[in-house]
């Protein structure tokens, strides 16, 4: 798969970045019901709780676990969960509404499948899980005491955990258009200034993680430990790829510089391969010196643009 990224020219030139991520993108939400695995004591056990430490029953907080959460078959429903959630923010952006995300109209089609996929192993997992309550329950039992109580239990997990999903729409509604038009105009204001913000954060979101790569490999590759060239996991090379896909996906073309630097990273990086990095010191400095170059651009990026709040993230020092 070519790793070179559209040219600029596939941007709509006439029309801003709010007006093109607007016109190229759908609000996407994606929920969750989920069973919960702690419950609060009621007042008595507080009490009971606090009277051990002499406290008062109203000045403490308590509860109890449910269901054992580190059980492998409730461990499955959690992963699929984060799978789900993982797949959705990857592949949107952020939008300045509570629980919704922006992805491409084109790929409705695609997320509805992966998000039924999803849904499906769910179902498969909640069986499996239900399989195994009265296990569950059992130890729980025992681990509670005095504390289980059977009417916190429902009698069965079929149905007490579900994905949905839908792609709502974030403009103003027409029918304001005709009823009160000052309304309509008023909310139609407040949509594009949401658009507007939206740009503001995929760019801010786009150079931090830019940022964090770029300066995680150049320490990598140009610092040393005990007179030695530092180790470096794969990721730190596989972790520019990803991005790189990301970018070409989700970018609006709201900075010239941005998409600049993102094209120098890719030239750079695309074809190198982490073990020649770790066999190859030339290469490994050249590498080096071609990044810190870009490291300079990106600081710059972040100073020339105070009106974006982009701040320069905390330096993680992995391996």
């Amino acid at each position: 798969m070519s790793t070179t990224l559209e040219p600029e020219s596939t941007y709509d030139s006439t029309a801003t970045a709010s007006q093109r991520i607007r016109n190229s993108f759908a609000a996407c939400r994606l929920k969750f019901t989920w069973l919960g695995t702690t419950k609060s004591l009621n007042s008595e056990q507080k009490s009971q709780a606090a009277a051990s430490f002499g406290a008062n029953g109203e000045s403490i907080s308590a509860g109890k676990r449910l269901i054992d959460t580190k059980q492998e078959a409730y461990k499955a429903l959690a992963s699929i969960k984060s799978q789900a959630t993982r797949f959705w923010k990857d592949n949107s952006l952020a939008y300045p509404e509570s629980g919704l995300r922006l992805i491409r109209q084109n790929r409705i089609d695609e997320f509805n499948s992966a998000f039924e996929g999803f849904q499906a192993e769910l179902e498969a997992a909640v069986r499996r899980l239900d399989d195994h309550y009265h296990e569950l329950k059992e130890a729980a039992r025992v681990r509670l005491g005095s504390l289980f109580d059977p009417s916190d239990y429902p009698s069965s997990l079929i149905g007490e955990f579900h994905v949905t999903w839908d792609f709502p729409s974030v403009e103003a509604p027409d029918y304001l258009r005709r009823l009160n038009p000052e309304l309509y105009a008023e909310q139609s204001r407040r949509v594009t200034e949401r658009f507007d913000r939206a740009v503001e954060i995929a760019e801010q979101t786009f150079v931090e993680q830019l940022d964090q790569l770029v300066n995680h490999l150049a320490d990598r590759l140009a610092g040393t430990e005990d007179g030695k060239p530092k180790v470096f996991r794969d990721s730190a090379v596989q972790n520019f790829r990803e991005f790189f896909g990301r970018f070409r996906e989700l970018n609006v073309g709201s900075s010239e510089q941005l998409d600049d630097l993102v094209q120098r990273c890719e030239l750079l990086v695309n074809g190198v391969q982490p073990q020649q990095l770790r066999d190859n010191q030339t290469l490994r400095r050249s590498l080096a010196t071609n990044l810190s170059t870009v490291q300079s651009s990106l600081d710059q990026l972040l100073v020339d643009r105070p009106r974006r709040n982009i701040l320069r993230p905390k330096r993680r020092q992995e391996g």
